[in-house]
């Protein structure tokens, strides 16, 4: 029967887990699969598809219960194998990797930072800052442009956007870099201008924490920062 694979440990790693639930409609029991000086926690996969929420759930609650008690590879959500077997196997073939990531991730937790700026905002900085823009704009409002200058226009605050925005974005990570083991940034969705986890070890915590603080303090009003975390470390796992 396959299997929904939730975390890897150590194999001493302690496993308090007999109360919580597996994912579906009908949870089944949690139980682990061993190799050498590992173990992956499984359950039985539900048969029935979509998963919800409450597995979204389940999974996660599985994650904490774990890391509270030492250091834990978390799986993404959805993981499965075919059987106890194939994960069995996994455990061996790839025991080294394994256990290399695992001390990778020994101590720490990830966080995740969303930003964004009110456009508004932005674009009266670049009509202030930007003398090209500024003059085609102008043309524009009072219509002495030829045709292609709201085109133009269009075009040159898209390229100062993105200009600016990555200048702040790669600003945020390199104050924040000192504080993280490990730094995975990603493309950013919508109006956000930066999406980037940090892996944080439990030494560092107050100080990452503080300075992202400090840095949503310093850019002010029209800036969103949105941290996510402690997490399970899946961006590095």
């Amino acid at each position: 029967m396959a299997v929904h694979v939730y975390s890897i440990t150590f194999k001493d790693h302690p496993l308090r887990l007999d109360d919580l639930d597996g994912v579906g409609t009908s949870p089944a029991r949690l139980r682990t699969v061993s190799a050498g000086p590992l173990c992956a926690v499984v359950s039985d996969a539900p048969g029935e598809l979509p998963l919800g929420q409450r597995d979204i759930d389940a999974h996660q609650e599985v994650q904490k219960r774990l890391m509270a008690d030492g250091t834990v590879l978390p799986l993404k959500f959805g993981c499965t194998a075919p059987d106890d077997e194939a994960v069995r196997s996994a455990l061996e073939t790839r025991a080294d990797e394994f256990a290399d990531r695992l001390g990778r991730l020994e101590g720490c937790v990830e966080y995740n930072l969303k930003a964004s700026q009110d456009e508004e905002m932005l674009l009266r900085e670049i009509l202030s800052e930007s003398e090209a823009a500024r003059r085609l704009n102008d043309r524009v409002r009072d219509g002495t442009a030829d045709p292609t200058a709201a085109p133009r226009l269009g075009e040159l605050v898209a390229v100062e956007t993105r200009a600016r925005q990555e200048a702040l974005a790669s600003g945020v990570i390199e104050a924040l870099r000192p504080f993280a083991r490990e730094i995975d940034a990603a493309q950013p969705d919508g109006a956000d201008f930066l999406s980037v986890s940090f892996l944080v070890n439990e030494e560092q915590d107050e100080l990452f924490l503080a300075t992202e603080l400090s840095l949503a303090h310093q850019m002010g009003e029209g800036f969103d920062f949105r941290l996510d975390g402690p997490l399970p470390p899946y961006s590095f796992s």
